[in-house]
Formats: structure tokens, sequence, C-alpha cells
């Protein structure tokens, strides 16, 4: 049982140190929170169980995913905390074991509670209607998984350039990110785009670790750069207004991310740290600091589970009779508030039930080899990557989808992820 299993949050945040960024732990629970609600609102379920998105009914909404599209700050704060944690613990095996741990317990929980509802329900037959959308739907933020454990597999290597070179390794990772769409767009090489998935993450996760060392001084110039470099590349280019993906648009801002979204991510980040002042003062109240500590500890369950939750108030509400309007008009958002309420209770009550899952674990240093890990967290970002792009519809029928060039299923996606947990796993246990 892990350490928040017995010391609740009132004494974890009393035992906070003095030295210890507060702001940054509310910037990560608060960028989880906004996506999390964003997802509830986008979700268009119509009477015949048909999962549309909000933003292709209602186009001129598209703007505010400038400010809702947050997943950049998350991925920043990501490379804080990483730089941190690995300055802590300088080894490779020992620093991907003690990072991996706590995301990939409570990921193997869900896609194993997942897998085997799946399965049973295509045996019975009932994956028609919405059950079969949401076979196919809840491991869509996975993608999210898969690209945070890539960034901590990377943070070694590119911590040391970091170190050599500052700003500089992070132009050169945006440079890279500028290359890739010239090569997609001007030259129209093909996969060529599946890089970006790369360049422009860890370019964002680079920030991280510039802010690690008090780097980022004149965050308003970033934040202006970044809006500008945005809104020209929309105004000129062949990128989309939306930054999140659209279905049927032709180039998505997300899958494969674009220049454009990395010079998004650059005007949240410069944002953030313009409050950084008022948000180290806010976590400074007592009461506050231990609703972010205890929103910490649930952060990663609640969201793996709250597209769970969300299908589930859709289920109930066809299973019950009740009438869903169509999307975007008077009746749809005077149903919204009781909808997110009921999300919020259902995403509340599957926390209960799995957070001792998230719940960190102890290791402790060792001088292992690194090989096991890192091929345990390349083959489990593959397969959480994989999954997340195939569902679990079609178990039966042997779906496909796409990863980078390759094939894959479901099946192939859990056992892929199954053997990295593993290696993990058990490079921890023969230390």
């Amino acid at each position: 049982m892990g350490t928040s299993s017995r010391v609740g949050a009132r004494e974890l945040a009393e035992a906070t140190p003095a030295t210890r960024d507060r702001y940054v732990d509310l910037l990560r629970v608060a960028s989880l929170a906004v996506v999390v609600l964003g997802h509830w609102l986008m979700a268009a379920v119509t009477a015949d169980g048909r999962v549309g998105n909000l933003l292709a009914v209602v186009p001129g909404l598209h703007i505010l995913t400038w400010a809702l599209q947050v997943m950049p700050v998350f991925f920043f704060v990501g490379g804080f905390s990483h730089a941190l944690a690995h300055r802590s613990r300088p080894g490779y095996a020992d620093f991907l074991r003690a990072r991996l741990r706590r995301l990939l317990r409570p990921t193997m929980v869900f896609i194993g509670v997942w897998g085997a509802l799946a399965l049973a329900v295509q045996l019975l037959g009932a994956d028609g209607g919405l059950t079969g959308v949401a076979l196919r739907l809840v491991t869509q933020p996975l993608w999210f998984i898969g690209i945070y454990l890539a960034m901590v597999a990377f943070t070694p290597p590119l911590l040391r350039l970091h170190g050599r070179y500052g700003w500089g390794a992070f132009a050169a990772l945006v440079a890279g990110a500028g290359l890739v769409d010239l090569l997609r767009f001007a030259a129209g090489v093909p996969y060529v785009e599946f890089l970006n998935f790369a360049f422009v993450w860890l370019a964002v996760h680079q920030l991280g670790f510039l802010r690690a060392d008090g780097m980022i001084r004149r965050p308003a110039v970033l934040a202006a750069a970044g809006l500008a470099g945005a809104g020209l590349l929309v105004a000129l280019g062949p990128y989309p207004l939306s930054m999140v993906g659209m279905p049927g648009e032709k180039v998505s801002n997300m899958a494969p991310p674009t220049l454009a979204l990395l010079c998004h991510g650059l005007w949240l980040v410069g944002a953030v740290e313009l409050l950084k002042g008022p948000g180290a003062r806010l976590t400074a109240r007592a009461r506050v600091w231990r609703g972010v500590v205890a929103a910490n500890g649930i952060a990663m369950t609640a969201f793996l589970w709250h597209l769970t939750a969300m299908l589930g108030v859709y289920g109930a509400l066809l299973a019950l009779g009740v009438r869903l309007p169509e999307p975007a008009t008077a009746a749809w958002w005077a149903q919204l508030p009781p909808r997110l309420a009921a999300a919020a209770v259902l995403t509340a009550l599957l926390v209960a039930a799995f957070r001792r899952f998230e719940a960190p674990v102890a290791t402790r240093p060792s001088d292992g080899p690194g090989a096991p890990a890192a091929l345990g967290i390349t083959l489990a970002l593959l397969g959480v990557l994989g999954l997340s792009m195939t569902g679990f519809g079609g178990l039966l029928e042997g779906h496909t989808a796409t990863l980078i060039a390759v094939r894959v299923t479901a099946p192939v996606a859990v056992a892929m992820t199954v053997a990295g947990w593993l290696l993990v796993e058990g490079a921890h246990h023969k230390e």
C-alpha cells in the first residue's frame, strides 16, 4: 500500500518543505481539470447514440481552444518535475523506474478492466449503439500517457543538452518541428509528420527544464511571440484555427502536432509564467494547498476514467428514456449543467474505486542496468499509443489502426504495454 493510503492530504500538505514550488503542482492539476472539462463539454451525443463534437456543430467556438487546449501546460510542468527528479536520481534505470511505476500502475488497471469488459460485451453481442462507440472512445486519452512516457525516456539525454546549450537545445527542437512541417506541406514527404510527436512535445517539455533553472526571465516576450506565431501560421498557412483535433478535417494541429500547436504552447507557457506571482500567493494558503495536494494524489486516475464516466451518464440517460436534444440547441445547453454534475459524481466514484493504484510506491536507489527499463518504457509507450488508436472495439474481428506506419491490433497493443510494464516492474524487483 502506498504512502498516500496511510498519510492524508492534510499531513502531506503540512509536511511540504518551504522550498517546494507549489505553483507547479497547481498548474498540474488545473491543466488536467481543464482537459477533463473540455472533453465533457465537447461531447455531443445524439438520441441514436452517435457521439459528435460540439466544435464541429458550432465552428465559432474554435477560437476557445486557444485558451482551453492546455495540454502543453501539463507537459511543461512535466519537464520541470523531470529535471528535478533526474538530478536527485541521476542513474537512468533508477530514474525511469521511479517516474514510471506510479504512472503505469493505474494505466494497467484501466486497460485490464476495460479489456475484460470489452471482451465480455462482444462475446455477448452487445457492442452496438453507444456501447460500441464507448469501446472505441475510452482509450483515446491514452495518447497522452504514451507521449508522457516518451518524455520520461528522453529526459536524461535532453537534460544534458539543456545543461550544455540552454535555450539552444530548445531552439533546435523548434527548428526540427518547423522542418518537419516544411517537408510535410511543401514537399509532401510521406510519414514525416509523425516526427512532430517528438519535436513539438519535447520542445514544450524542454521549456520545463529552462524554468527549473530560472531561465524564463521574460515570459511576456514568450507569450507574445507564441501568440503572434500561431496567429500568423493559422492566417497564412495550411493550419486550422482549432487547437484540438476535429472530425473529418484534412489537417489537424494535434494529430500529429504542428508548428502552430507549438507556438500555441509557447503562448500558454508564457501566460502561466506571468501568473506565477499570484499563483504562488494562492497556493501559500493552507486550505488551497491541501486541496492541491489531494487533487494531485488522484489526478491520473480521474483523467483515465473521466470519459468512462461521461459515456456512462449518456448511457444511463438513453436507458432511462430521457430525450437527448440536438447538440448546441437551447435545450442541449439547459441540460448541460446536470450532465456535467452527474459526470463529476460518477468520476468521483470511479476514483474512489481505483485511486489506490495511483498511490506512490517506494523505490530504493540502485545501480542496475538501464537496458531492461529502457526496453520496457519503449514497449509501454508504443503499446499505449497503439491502444489509444485502436480502442477496444472490434476485438473479435481483428480491428486494426495505424501506429506511425505500422498496422496494430488492440491485443498486440495490450501485449506490448503489459510486456513493457513487466520489464519496468521486474527490473525493480531484481534489485
